[in-house]
């Protein structure tokens, strides 16, 4: 009797470094590549109720398997498509078969991707069917870390990241066959759906966008080919990796990572090969650092299951959040009155991206000057990015709320020096806040702190063309007021800095905050 094997894609849609097809290439006569689109991510998200799936996410999800489907034809088979719930369809597909000896996929790590995994297992339970299951979602594997169980992994990135460098190493990437064995006989590959099946209108893409690209295998491979070896981007990604405007200040793998477009082991690979034959600095690390970064989320999800949606966070923290409406409202539409914060939240609601650097900030502008439930951002995010990816998602945004993994006490960001020190001459804000372009130089980072002359001059009227600030905090007044001192002369800086070390602990510590750090606050962890 033929055997076949159902392998169903979630996020993993790509033929390259696919366990899933490479073990059914082995182990079957039909192999059915499947991907389903579960209503369930259609529905409100689980606290407030936004649209889980958002315009942005939804097309480069429906490119990216329009993009598989098209690659596993040129392999002799396709891409089997069906709208529905994967436990559903598989118990269909099973009974319409008869011949089905296993059914194997990808194994997630957050709840409701392992709800779907135990009702699979219970499908293929009660027909006499094999479950075979893998773990590739990460750069290390699961198995392969010096903290087992889980529940051995350290709470701090650093100690994480330090024992998995010296003690573990990166399984090679599997040589995938050049021909796929056919689907099972009289098969239907199924429609793939449109934007408007799911009620959704295909958003316009904006010409300012940073991320102008399209989902799928092709595009994510021909990404890493332009960004490290037609261009030699990737030798300089640490210095830029902190830019905001245009699509090659960082390497956006994120969006392909997420939907498992492109495999992080592929990306190693690639980066060993530009070590060994153009060159090994800092910047080829970093790449490899912020992979990390996202294995660590993803562990982390492992560890501590559905704390990482608790309002109190992996500390157990009692934090008094608001659900103030009015104020989310403001942060969500880009109007809080603070140009740096409203530049990155309207880039984000018109093209679904937005730079790391701006991530960090307005999560932490959410969480601490406006003091809003850090679940409403993880939310927005969830419904709006075209690289969402729930482990890191609620990682980063439970880091920022201090109720993470995270080792500093009452971590914040000062917006308008992070204006100053990453967009210094104010050039993004007047991208994204063109009300405000009247207004000359980092100026703009704060015009409530202009004269009115200033402000008519710029054609600007706070509260009528811009916004008061629904908030300011007293550490941006230094920023402000004694903004000359950041433009002093570089080596002028570097002199003082030096001499600090001679100065009372007291006297220290205010030049520093004077003077800030040319690097911003702090190091953290990659969006």
């Amino acid at each position: 009797m033929s055997r076949a094997v159902i392998c169903l894609l979630r996020c993993d849609l790509r033929a390259h470094d696919n366990q899933v097809l490479h073990w059914a290439q082995g182990n079957a006569d039909f192999v059915i590549p499947l991907y389903c689109f579960d209503p369930r991510h259609h529905l409100g998200t689980h606290c407030f109720g936004f649209p889980k799936t958002g315009p942005h996410r939804l097309r480069f999800l429906l490119e990216s398997v329009k993009d598989l489907r098209e690659t596993l034809k040129k392999k002799g088979s396709t891409l089997v498509v069906r709208k529905g719930k994967p436990e559903d369809v598989v118990r269909d597909l099973i009974t319409q078969l008869g011949s089905v000896s296993a059914v194997a996929f990808h194994e997630e790590a957050t709840q409701e991707e392992l709800d779907v995994e135990k009702g699979l297992c219970q499908v293929c339970r009660q027909h006499g069917v094999k479950v075979q299951t893998f773990w590739a979602s990460t750069l290390y594997h699961r198995d392969d870390l010096p903290f087992r169980p889980i529940a051995r992994l350290p709470d701090v990135y650093t100690h994480f990241r330090r024992a998995v460098e010296s003690e573990a190493k990166v399984r090679p990437t599997l040589q995938m066959a050049e021909q796929l064995k056919p689907l099972a006989p009289g098969l239907e590959e199924g429609a793939i759906p449109t934007m408007e099946d799911f009620g959704q209108k295909d958003p316009v893409t904006d010409p300012r966008t940073a991320f102008p690209c399209s989902g799928g295998e092709t595009q994510a491979l021909m990404r890493l080919q332009y960004y490290f070896w037609d261009t030699n981007l990737v030798a300089s990604y640490k210095e830029s990796r902190n830019g905001l405007v245009g699509m090659d200040y960082s390497t956006k793998f994120a969006p392909w990572l997420a939907l498992g477009c492109i495999s992080p082991r592929y990306i190693y690979e690639q980066i060993q090969k530009y070590e060994r034959e153009r060159t090994a600095n800092q910047s080829t690390y970093w790449v490899l650092f912020e992979l990390l970064w996202r294995d660590y989320f993803r562990f982390v999800a492992l560890k501590y299951g559905r704390r990482i949606f608790s309002p109190r966070g992996l500390q157990s923290k009692e934090i008094p959040w608001k659900n103030d409406l009015q104020l989310f409202n403001c942060w969500k539409e880009g109007k809080t009155g603070v140009p740096f914060v409203d530049a990155n939240m309207r880039e984000l609601s018109a093209t679904g991206f937005m730079s790391n650097r701006g991530r960090q900030n307005v999560a932490s502008f959410l969480t601490k000057d406006l003091g809003l439930d850090w679940r409403m951002g993880a939310e927005w995010f969830e419904y709006l990015l075209v690289d969402y990816d729930v482990c890191s998602n609620y990682g980063n945004w439970l880091y920022s709320a201090g109720i993470g993994n995270d080792p500093r006490d009452n971590r914040k960001f000062n917006m308008i020096k992070q204006g100053l020190d990453y967009d210094g001459n104010g050039d993004y804000v007047r991208l994204w806040v063109p009300e405000l372009q009247g207004i000359k130089g980092a100026d703009i980072h704060s015009p409530w702190a202009l004269s009115s002359a200033a402000l008519s001059q710029a054609g600007v009227t706070l509260g009528e063309t811009y916004p008061q600030p629904v908030v300011t905090a007293p550490e941006w007044s230094r920023h402000i007021s004694q903004r000359p001192a950041r433009f002093l002369c570089h080596e002028w800086k570097v002199l003082w800095k030096q001499s600090l070390l001679l100065q009372p602990c007291w006297w220290r510590a205010w030049i520093t905050n004077l003077l800030g750090s040319e690097k911003g606050l702090y190091e953290v962890a990659p969006w």
